[in-house]
């Protein structure tokens, strides 16, 4: 029989997932954000990842009504996994969904999860929501399956259909349709895991062990800055190795590799073990931003630049390059800790919006031509609209293109620096 398919959350992850199967089928497209749907509806998505023309071309209907769920016999569910203030998983979201599917389940319908979860979520958490909210057993009335995420939000590369996807039933039956039913619009293939907590698992150690690699630059950058050696060349000369892995330093922020470990370390301590390797990795990746505002308050002090109520100006506030999303931002430690310094800290962003910042960390964004020359520049996020107007744009931002430039990422080449401007980097 024919699926009807719904994707419940329409957000960086579950708007490609209803493009790639509204391409080819009406689909039901589901979010309780009333902007969100309205938006979508006339073909915007506000996020960057969907040009108007593609959603132009889909067989979507949008809407916040959960009662056309019913006609649905495939529902995909991909809402936000964060953490919490004590950097514990807050599966609200993934509660509040699997309600509002339950409450609109039909019999023989297949409920595929694609949020980031801990091994064991879908069965212990999602499946008693539905089952409660349904009046239905799994199993016999309906069946769950989990297929993980791989959207990389800025990537035209890695897309939905150009990324093997992992997927996985609660029995051998619910695999074959969840497999078939991505295969037909999944181009790079299916890969079947042999059980949910496999794929679960799988997902969540995915963004895990880059967190790990990336802590290890961190970790290094803080060493070779004792050292007085620019990271950015050693990691140059060691990459010359063939296998040597290409990891470079930075703010880790983002819905994903900063938060993902903790799903799985706070599995692990549910059942007695401890995460070392995995915390510390964690604890180093968070403590980036205060080094960075550090490092450059030193910088400032060997100047003799006065700290306190002096300017800084930082460039960029997304978690990431090229994309507006500003969840799980890093570069907001860099902000507070300068202003612990008594520093007037100005931030601009051309792709972040200016609603969205102030909400989430009272930032009040300032447009690039509306900045006040400053002692120092941090290139937090290095959006393509700075890298383009590259040192003759980072001069015009300091007084008398004159005093200090924190480039974060290592994107600008110190042999081309202005003589009067005082470079620093990860």
């Amino acid at each position: 029989m024919g699926r009807q398919i719904a994707v419940v959350g329409l957000g960086y992850v579950g708007l490609p997932v209803a493009v790639a199967f509204g391409e080819t089928q009406p689909i039901v497209g589901f979010d309780i954000n009333e902007h969100r749907i309205s938006t979508l509806q006339e073909h915007v998505d506000y996020t960057g990842e969907i040009s108007s023309e593609e959603l132009k071309n889909t067989q979507i209907d949008f809407t916040n009504d959960e009662s056309k769920l019913k006609a649905c016999n495939f529902i995909i569910v991909a809402v936000p996994t964060p953490i919490d203030d004590a950097r514990r998983p807050d599966l609200t979201p993934l509660i509040k969904a699997s309600e509002t599917v339950g409450r609109n389940l039909q019999k023989g319908t297949v409920v595929v999860y694609e949020s980031t979860v801990y091994p064991g979520a879908t069965e212990e958490v999602c499946v008693p929501v539905l089952e409660k909210h349904s009046g239905l057993t799994a199993g016999r009335d309906f069946f769950v399956g989990y297929s993980p995420e791989r959207i990389n939000p800025g990537d035209k590369e890695h897309t939905f259909k150009k990324i093997t996807k992992v997927v996985s039933g609660q029995n051998e039956d619910t695999l074959a349709i969840i497999a078939d039913v991505y295969g037909s619009v999944v181009e790079a293939g299916v890969f079947r895991a042999s059980s949910i907590k496999v794929a679960e698992a799988a997902k969540v150690i995915e963004n895990t062990q880059r967190d790990l690699n990336i802590a290890l630059m961190n970790e290094l950058a803080l060493i070779f800055d004792r050292l007085e050696i620019r990271t950015h060349e050693v990691l140059e000369a060691a990459a010359t190795k063939w296998n040597f892995l290409k990891f470079s330093p930075g703010l880790v922020g983002g819905h994903c590799i900063g938060v993902d470990p903790y799903y799985l370390t706070h599995k692990a301590e549910s059942v007695g073990y401890h995460p070392q390797v995995i915390l510390a990795g964690r604890r180093i990746n968070d403590g980036m931003g205060q080094f960075i505002a550090t490092s450059l308050v030193k910088q400032m002090i060997l100047n003799g630049t006065p700290v306190q109520g002096s300017r800084v100006t930082v460039l960029g506030l997304t978690f990431k390059e090229n994309v507006p999303d500003l969840r799980n931002s890093k570069v907001i430690d860099i902000i507070n800790e300068l202003r612990e310094f008594g520093i007037d800290v100005q931030v601009t962003d051309p792709l972040a919006e200016v609603q969205h910042a102030e909400h989430e960390y009272g930032v009040e964004l300032v447009p690039m031509e509306q900045l006040k020359k400053s002692n120092a520049v941090i290139l937090a996020v290095p959006h393509h609209p700075y890298l383009e107007q590259g040192w003759q744009g980072i001069k015009k931002f300091l007084y008398n293109e004159t005093g200090i430039f924190v480039d974060v990422k290592s994107v600008l080449s110190p042999a081309d620096i202005p003589s009067n401007i005082t470079y620093w980097s990860l």
